[in-house]
């Protein structure tokens, strides 16, 4: 079964008497252990497709299964608790709250799905030490680097042991070194607990990081 699948799904929003087209009968499949680079020009309907993935919008019109689970009809808070359960997100502006520390960023999302607190601290723990992160736990995001807190940020997505993680354009404020240690650091993450992935990406360099690269252009894909 499919980590994510998207049947002929469209997103239009109307603009006075026009409908503009986000995303145009795209349907795509993830295996599960799968990683798949989304890659387009600004523009191209990346962010929603990404974000109907994972439930923070819904299609004007298709299907969307994430695992056994079919989303397209659920009720505002039917996705909330989904999204809780089963979908990790690491945008590209990060979204770290700057009043708490690397291990409250993680902590706050286990908190949300009340989640054991002796547990979720030994499992924030540990996922911030995996990435390199052990000596910089108790310092808060404007403490750190902004590869730091892409590294917390990818903490964060993987806290509730999401069966999948969309990644929004993870490496467009990083240079070229941090960007390939941010990569290598999401695809270890991702391969090493068996979850998929959809990678947003307008970089080409960063798709070779990927299994599968799909291309999008206005709102219409093709592998």
């Amino acid at each position: 079964m499919p980590a994510l699948e998207m049947l002929d799904v469209r997103k239009t929003y109307p603009s006075g008497d026009v409908e503009i087209v986000a995303l145009e009968h795209a349907s795509l499949s993830v295996g599960t252990d799968e990683i798949v680079a989304l890659v387009g020009p600004s523009g191209s309907g990346k962010t929603t497709l990404i974000s109907i993935a994972g439930g923070l919008l819904g299609p004007s019109s298709g299907q969307v299964r994430v695992g056994d689970e079919e989303i397209t009809g659920y009720s505002p808070k039917q996705l909330t608790e989904f999204r809780r359960r089963r979908v990790g997100f690491v945008f590209q502006s990060v979204n770290l709250v700057p009043f708490l520390t690397a291990l409250e960023n993680l902590l706050v999302v286990s908190a949300f799905s009340r989640r054991d607190g002796k547990a979720a601290k030994e499992r924030a723990e540990r996922l911030l030490t995996e990435l390199g992160l052990a000596g910089r736990m108790g310092n808060l995001p404007g403490q750190l680097s902004g590869g730091e807190r892409q590294r917390v940020a990818i903490g964060r997505a993987l806290m509730n042991e999401p069966e999948l993680i969309l990644v929004d354009e993870p490496t467009s404020a990083l240079d070229t070194a941090l960007g390939d240690q941010v990569m290598e650091l999401i695809v270890s993450e991702v391969k090493q607990r068996g979850t998929a992935a959809v990678i947003v990406t307008h970089d080409p360099r960063m798709t070779h990081y990927a299994d599968r690269t799909v291309a999008i252009t206005d709102g219409r894909l093709s592998a």
